[in-house]
């Protein structure tokens, strides 16, 4: 008996060894990698930025789900990071001009947007622009048009055809499943469930597509025009005649400056910094430039506004990373709300929505904190609609950028049932015992009961009022005038405007100025929220089971479907809505 007490003993032991051995080893892995990371970059006289955008952009650094099977040796920069990032190498004498070396650039209009306001603002130096590309999406286009010259390869392609957008609907393949999907909603406008009701859009849904396709059109159009030189109505010409069907027309119209190769790009390049042809150019990436940039303030300085960026979907929990779940924000906004030191509160919404009662969560601690007397100020993004909204209404200003698609002040609900699918398709049945009509809830097996159905359509209604009410209260007007507006139906930027929605067209600095004045503050430094964890610390706490595994299940389906990832994510969505929900209207794919 003893000799096993001694094997149970010395096993034990060498278990415990072998946790502290392996703890130890990953704090040094994870150190080493931390520490190679944010290493700072030695920039050369000479040296031109090289920018790609061939990175998903979130809003803040990282804070988007992690590909668990490339660990990269540098950071997704978020929007502002990279914005931060241009506007000193603008100041840097050992940067002469940046290279826009795109292909298949990421993020929405608004984003992009954001990106070239700061590259026009970067040639206000006098420094050079050269971009290069061997085939231009229309939003890499938007991003090349501010440069200096514009390369494209000869044998190249030019995209430029106007916007379009491509819903898609499951209506058809649900119904030969067997699946009947019960949807309820409040709002006319309000297309989230048509994917799941209809196989084609209604007209109201229709109309606010067209409406604000045409208006991010208009501002895409007018901004290349003043860049390049070329008339709205000849850039309208050029794509509805579909003019650019080879590399040499876009040369003719104006829209790049010359058909070259990439060498060719790099030897101009040369020239402009003073290189010989033999020379090598000293190309610096975004991500090791920005290393060496900083910008949330003196650290002596006590006062700060807080900045929390909210971003994805917003859901119930703790929420993976690039999304909003309520749990994870309301322990935020309340460690903000008790931090003395906080003097103000910027949030950054780049959101379609999500769960109601998450929304409404995260609303509550967001009026907490303006009842401390701390001023709380709203920064849209590329969208902040519906229950990204929500989240916003109430804030002392709220900004929007001029091509954010917000309001969609609306709500939805769906009750898949597989009734059908069950008894005819794979010859299940189901039977019940219970104590009242409705003692088993709603059934995912069984249709709604008439009475379930009204009942499900009273808590869609209360839940809209609840909305309107926010609204309301939020933005100084009346019920009935925020139902005249709302509806489901989302705006652009400059028209939320002028229907009271928002206050301002603007980005996250005339929001942090604003909020800095709404404080009484002269000095101040920021403080960025969520606390963003490395890549590597993120997948040893999942793999340890301190969280469940999604994230690393959507990295590897994301690699391996690629083009086809979307469609399984929104599968994936459905599969996901708990509660009541309110999202946009539609997911839209605008072709640009």
């Amino acid at each position: 008996m003893g000799q096993f007490f001694k094997f149970v003993f010395a096993s034990c032991l060498g278990v415990i060894l072998a946790s502290i051995a392996v703890t130890l080893i990953g704090s040094l892995v994870i150190g080493r990698m931390v520490a190679k990371e944010n290493a700072s970059v030695d920039i050369k006289p000479n040296s031109v930025l090289e920018l790609k955008f061939n990175e998903p952009i979130p809003e803040r650094t990282n804070n988007l789900p992690q590909d668990f099977s490339d660990f990269k040796t540098e950071k997704t920069l978020g929007l502002h990071d990279i914005v931060d990032a241009i506007e000193a190498a603008k100041e840097d004498d050992n940067i002469k001009g940046i290279f826009l070396n795109i292909n298949g650039a990421s993020g929405g209009q608004s984003t992009k947007s954001v990106i070239r306001d700061a590259l026009i603002d970067f040639k206000e130096s006098g420094k050079f622009i050269i971009s290069y590309a061997k085939y231009y999406t229309q939003g890499d286009y938007y991003l090349a048009s501010v440069a200096d010259k514009v390369y494209l390869n000869p044998v190249g392609e030019f995209d430029f055809r106007g916007f379009g957008a491509q819903i898609t609907f499951f209506k058809n393949m649900l119904d030969k499943l067997g699946v009947n999907m019960q949807v309820f909603y409040a709002g006319k406008f309000k297309g989230a469930s048509e994917p799941y009701r209809r196989t084609n859009l209604s007209e109201a849904n229709r109309l606010q597509i067209r409406e604000y396709i045409n208006s991010l059109y208009a501002v895409y159009l007018q901004n290349i025009s003043e860049s390049r030189g070329v008339s709205v109505a000849e850039l309208e010409a050029i794509a509805d005649e579909m003019k650019i069907r080879e590399p040499e027309d876009a040369l003719a119209n104006k829209l790049v400056d010359v058909l070259g190769y990439y060498d060719e790009a790099i030897s101009e390049m040369k020239v402009r910094v003073g290189l010989e042809d033999d020379d090598k150019l000293k190309k610096v990436s975004l991500g090791k430039y920005a290393k060496g940039v900083t910008s949330s303030g003196k650290l002596s300085i006590k006062d700060k506004i807080a900045i929390v960026y909210a971003e994805g979907g917003i859901g119930l929990g703790e929420g993976d990373p690039g999304s909003i779940g309520d749990e994870k924000y309301m322990k935020i906004l309340r460690k903000i709300r008790n931090d003395d030191k906080i003097k103000a509160v910027v949030l950054r919404v780049n959101s379609g929505g999500g769960s109601a009662l998450a929304s409404d969560n995260i609303w509550r601690e967001m009026s907490l904190i303006k009842e401390t007397g701390k001023p709380v100020v709203v920064s849209m993004g590329d969208v902040a609609a519906s229950g990204g909204y929500y989240i916003s209404c109430g804030a002392d200003k709220i900004y929007a950028e001029e091509s954010t698609i917000t309001g969609s002040i609306g709500v939805v609900g769906a009750i898949p049932s597989t009734q059908k699918l069950m008894n005819e398709e794979l010859g299940i049945t189901f039977d019940t015992v219970k104590t009242g009509p409705f003692a088993n809830g709603m059934s995912l097996v069984y249709d709604m009961s008439e009475e379930e159905k009204a009942i499900t359509t009273e808590g869609i209604k209360n839940i809209y009022e609840i909305f309107l009410k926010r609204v309301a209260e939020g933005r100084g007007m009346t019920r009935d005038a925020v139902n005249e507006i709302a509806q489901g139906r989302v705006w652009v930027g400059p028209k939320a405007k002028e229907i009271g929605l928002v206050d301002e067209i603007g980005g996250l600095d005339d929001a942090i100025e604003t909020a800095k004045e709404l404080a009484g503050l002269e000095k101040y430094r920021t403080k960025e929220y969520p606390i963003i964890k490395e890549p590597i610390e993120q997948l040893i706490e999942d793999l340890m089971g301190e969280k469940d595994t999604r994230a690393i299940q959507a990295s590897i389906v994301k690699k391996e479907f690629k083009e086809f990832y979307p469609y399984y994510d929104k599968i994936k969505k459905l599969q996901d809505f708990k509660g009541i929900q309110m999202r946009m209207p539609f997911e839209v794919e605008v072709q640009y």
